[in-house]
């Protein structure tokens, strides 16, 4: 009522008291402001800071019914720079939104490389197919075996659902979902897939290849040979080579017949000398003081993955025939004495029982 009596004297006092009035009947315009820090103040005093007095707070002053800080509270969500805008815009922008945050990781693959996903196995070994999978949480982990378009469920979870006893998933800590398949054989080779049941799926293709090991018994020059030929008191020296192995073993075994050779001590004079190689092994055989009962067949063999064998002639006789062996012919060569017939006029003859040459 005051503000109305006295607007006609004093415009300014006139205005004041509107906008206090506005403020009254809406208490909630200015609920929920955060008060910023009051503006610096240039008063140092004296008429000098009296002269500078904001026309707000003179209006406040010559009305009386506003505090001073009245007016600051109400101006200041209008007075907003464009600049403070323009930067909680930026912020917004650069902040990542609320699915990022929330969103949790999805699994994924450890050191996946051409090794991880490629796996050589001997015939006959335990193959095993490595897994690896970080931040699983409550993700599933699977294995199957891919045929064209055709998948065939091997493993889910630490549970195994082929009938193959041969395949089980052996899991190691923290978190390796390995595939183990034992005497694995030719057919095993092939596509593996392993799975996690994130969205969308991670898949791991493995591709595995089993090798059948090389086994050979070869003479002085590498030549493979099938038969071999001493004589009596002599010493037996077979070679074994063995190649084609993705992981070469010493556990090289030779046989007479049935008899196991490596650890025989009953006849004495047998001794077994194997070298481990990069790409396999090489073996030797010695017997001393060979006799006719060394004669037979001799078998160097690989585990029970491969063999090769070869027969030992022990022949009599202080002049017996040499006998050399090279892959496809036998020359035996004999030296007869000479002949008082006069059918024979040479020192000595040669007959050649064999066309085809061995050479030793």
């Amino acid at each position: 009522m005051t503000c109305l009596t006295t607007s006609a004297s004093s415009p300014v006092i006139f205005v004041a008291c509107g906008l206090a009035s506005l403020l009254l009947l809406l208490p909630s315009a200015t609920e929920g402001i955060v008060k910023p820090p009051p503006p610096p103040s240039h008063n140092s005093g004296g008429q000098g800071a009296q002269q500078q007095q904001p026309p707000q707070q003179a209006a406040a002053a010559a009305g009386g019914a506003a505090p001073k800080s009245f007016w600051y509270d109400f101006t200041s969500p209008f007075t907003e720079s464009y600049d403070d805008q323009e930067a909680a815009e930026a912020n917004t922008e650069e902040s990542p939104g609320a699915d990022e945050v929330t969103t949790e990781p999805l699994p994924f693959f450890e050191d996946v490389d051409a090794g991880a996903s490629n796996v050589t196995a001997q015939l006959g070994s335990t193959a095993t197919l490595h897994c690896r999978v970080n931040d699983l949480r409550d993700k599933t982990v699977s294995w199957v075996r891919r045929h064209g378009e055709e998948l065939r469920l091997i493993t889910f979870g630490l549970h195994t659902y082929i009938s193959d006893s041969r395949f089980a998933l052996m899991f190691e800590a923290p978190n390796n979902w390995r595939l183990q398949i034992r005497y694995a054989t030719a057919r095993d080779q092939g596509h593996y897939e392993c799975q996690v049941s994130s969205h969308p799926p991670r898949v791991l293709q493995v591709l595995l290849t089993v090798v059948a090991p090389r086994v050979e018994i070869v003479d002085e020059r590498g030549v493979p040979i099938v038969d071999k030929f001493y004589k009596t008191g002599s010493t037996i020296e077979l070679k074994c080579v063995i190649s084609q192995v993705p992981h070469p073993s010493t556990y090289v075994t030779w046989k007479h017949g049935q008899r196991m050779l490596n650890y025989d001590t009953s006849r004495g004079g047998i001794s077994v000398k194997t070298d481990i190689l990069s790409s396999g092994a090489t073996s030797f055989l010695y017997i001393a003081n060979a006799n006719q009962h060394d004669s037979g067949n001799y078998t160097c063999a690989l585990t029970d993955v491969a063999e090769a064998t070869i027969s030992v002639h022990v022949l009599n006789g202080e002049s017996p025939a040499a006998m050399q062996h090279s892959g496809g012919g036998l020359l035996l060569t004999a030296t007869w004495p000479l002949w008082p017939l006069g059918l024979v006029t040479a020192a000595a003859a040669q007959l050649v029982l064999c066309e085809h040459r061995w050479h030793r």
